[in-house]
């Protein structure tokens, strides 16, 4: 049993007359993926998880002031007994691929006599998933928000059933707290994150980002995105920051004001991080904002290009990606001096027993480093959702060991097959190395050069690529398997003095032939958000 709230409109929820309370913010351990870089960290000397959590983070940033916050995410380490022990409540987010890890803190929560509170993506798409939270918080920051403060400011016992709060109202982008990036251990990170918008005025069929946050992008100001970019850099964020927009160029105008601030705060700060985002391929059909992404030392963009077949992008509602030639696109972006990181997806319904094959053709003539290759999934809410279930081929009642829940117009076991194939192949060494050296030749020489400031050359940063350039020498290229490949690329790296890109391509490669190898072994799974993925979540240990 739940019962849904109306909300009151707390605007100003520090002006709310509740108690002070201690909330404890648990981020669920992801299960080990193909775009979260785990096999990478024994490389690093010191990284454990991928992205700081903008959302809890933001969250625990719009708290009153006068509540006492701590912050765990369980990709570092557990919370601890006494963690829960402090709290007064247990506040929880995350996707649907970490739903069991979810419910497993709900349940630590609880045998402490705790309240537990769910936000996030996967419960404001499914809060029918999720019936052992004492609370849901369902859609962005807004009026729910300040309606759960003002409960939980009143009473943090446990309600005798469910209560669900749902946003009616959301915050403006431009009223957001930046996030408490002072909670988390930054420099623990495989790369920072920083948001600039919310919303994606595409409708791909298999996308559930117009229905969570909209089709028209809200935005964050130019000075907020600046002064979130200083607060990660005091909170000890090296390497790269990630733009987490679902569409970097949704609003193309914005960006364009945007760009000129992170040319100065990047000149600045002596271009101490490269940046990189999520954008639609038809961002080469705009030059000057390539040319401007180049000034601010953006060197990845990742796009999704989902196949090469042009029928097939039609079917799924992402012919824009036509706009421009695929091939061409690619390259434009690769002559501004980005790498492109591009998502595949097999099991289409106009895929054909050729269809691996064209991928690894693609992949060869692009010379794409890193695809991630998924299979199809359907998602709640989502058009390709809606279809299967109108035409029966949606799988409710899951094996745990397919990879799917979608009803494939080829057979299963060929799709499977078929994904096997692609990434023992485009993930073979040789092939992979191949690629980053079209890369070496074709993108980085466009790059920007970096200048030899004294923020890029701080002891703290050299101390960080010595260690990593220790380990990757000596696990890949001692002890390694594929060491004479390696050796091949890094010999002529090392002798031209070239660091940089043994360092970043060294982690990369990595992780990219390992998880390969695993996936095609079976250990690993091939949709992010699959049965299988979630019996390998409960599988997964976490770290001590």
């Amino acid at each position: 049993m739940s019962q849904a709230i109306a909300n009151t409109d707390y605007h100003d929820i520090h002006a709310q007359h509740v108690s002070a309370r201690k909330i404890l913010c648990v981020f669920p351990r992801y299960v080990p993926s193909f775009g979260t870089f785990e096999y990478a960290y024994p490389l690093t000397g010191g990284v454990c998880a991928f992205m700081p959590p903008q959302g809890l983070l933001v969250i625990a940033a719009v708290l009153p002031k006068t509540w006492k916050v701590r912050f765990v995410d369980e990709n570092m380490g557990p919370a601890r007994s006494g963690d829960f022990a402090w709290a007064d409540a247990v506040f929880v987010s995350g996707m649907h691929i970490q739903r069991r890890r979810m419910d497993d803190i709900c349940q630590r929560a609880h045998a402490f006599g705790k309240v537990a509170v769910l936000g996030g993506p996967s419960v404001s798409a499914c809060p029918e998933l999720y019936p052992g939270f004492d609370y849901l918080h369902v859609g962005e920051l807004g009026d729910a928000t300040g309606a759960l403060i003002g409960m939980l400011g009143r009473d943090v016992s446990r309600p005798p059933e469910q209560i669900v709060l749902r946003t009616k109202s959301r915050r403006d982008l431009r009223d957001f707290p930046a996030p408490a990036y002072e909670l988390a251990d930054i420099g623990r990170y495989f790369l920072g994150s920083v948001q600039f918008s919310s919303g994606c005025p595409y409708t791909c069929e298999f996308c559930d980002i117009p229905g969570l946050y909209g089709r028209v992008p809200r935005l964050k100001t130019p000075d907020q995105v600046v002064f979130e970019l200083d607060k990660l850099l005091a909170c000890g964020v090296t390497g790269s920051i990630y733009f987490v927009d679902d569409n970097f160029i949704a609003n193309r105008r914005a960006l364009r004001d945007l760009l000129p601030h992170l040319i100065q705060w990047q000149k600045r700060n002596g271009y101490a991080v490269s940046l990189s985002c999520e954008a639609t391929l038809n961002i080469a059909r705009s030059p000057e904002i390539l040319a401007l992404m180049r000034e601010a030392a953006f060197d990845t963009i990742f796009c999704g290009i989902e196949t090469p077949e042009p029928e097939a992008l039609r079917a799924i509602d992402k012919a824009h990606n036509l706009m421009v030639p695929i091939l061409d696109a690619v390259r434009a972006i690769n002559r501004h001096g980005m790498e492109v990181v591009s998502g595949i997806i097999l099991g289409l319904d106009t895929d054909t027993k050729e269809s691996g094959a064209r991928i690894l053709d693609f992949l060869e003539q692009s010379n794409i480093p890193m695809a991630t290759i998924n299979l199809l999934q359907a998602l709640p809410g989502t058009p390709l959702w809606e279809r299967l279930q109108q035409e029966n081929r949606l799988l409710r009642d899951e094996d745990p060991e397919r990879e799917s829940n979608v009803d494939f117009k080829l057979p299963y076991d060929d799709v499977l097959a078929m994904w096997r194939t692609c990434m023992a192949k485009a993930y073979r060494p040789d092939i992979l190395f191949a690629r980053y050296e079209h890369q070496m030749r074709a993108t980085r020489p466009n790059r920007l050069k970096r200048p030899k400031s004294r923020q890029r050359l701080s002891p703290r940063n050299i101390a960080k690529g010595l260690t990593i350039l220790a380990r990757i020498l000596w696990i890949v290229g001692v002890r390694g398997d594929y060491r004479r490949t390696f050796w091949k690329f890094t010999v002529r790296r090392l002798v031209r003095g070239q660091i940089e890109p043994v360092l970043s391509v060294g982690l990369c490669a990595h992780h990219l032939i390992m998880f390969a190898r695993d996936a095609c072994a079976g250990r690993s799974n091939a949709s992010h958000y699959s049965a299988k993925a979630r019996t390998l979540e409960l599988e997964t240990t976490l770290p001590v």
